[in-house]
């Protein structure tokens, strides 16, 4: 069993940044895939970004230029930097964890609440 807490969440005005960490109770070393997921009231949830093992980040169009996704093996944590944020950001903020090369798996946080207004 893999706990992910997510924490830095709150309430931003338009244009602002906030930054999500999302702490592991395993060692991130050997995780394939850790992701951001959001999920705004009324709506599916959807992919924010993805950060392979060997580092390599993806992005949903929505957020290109504005997020950054990166991970601290030695903290086992993952980061969601997000700038000039908009309305359409609000969403609960949920991060992901998929599978060693070993051993198949998906965990989930709980998520952490992000509210842009002014």
């Amino acid at each position: 069993q893999v706990q992910l807490v997510e924490s830095g969440g709150g309430l931003v005005q338009p244009g602002g940044s906030l930054r999500l960490s999302c702490a592991a109770s395993i060692s991130i070393f050997s995780i394939n895939t850790m992701g951001w997921y959001r999920q705004a009231p009324g709506k599916q949830r959807e992919l924010v970004a993805t950060i392979t093992r060997g580092g390599t980040p993806t992005y949903t169009d929505s957020v290109k230029g504005r997020f950054t996704i990166s991970r601290d093996n030695a903290k086992n944590t993952v980061y969601l930097q997000m700038n000039s944020l908009k309305p359409e950001d609000t969403a609960v903020y949920y991060c992901n964890a998929r599978g060693t090369p070993d051993r198949a798996f998906v965990y989930w946080g709980q998520g952490t609440q992000v509210t842009v207004s002014s």
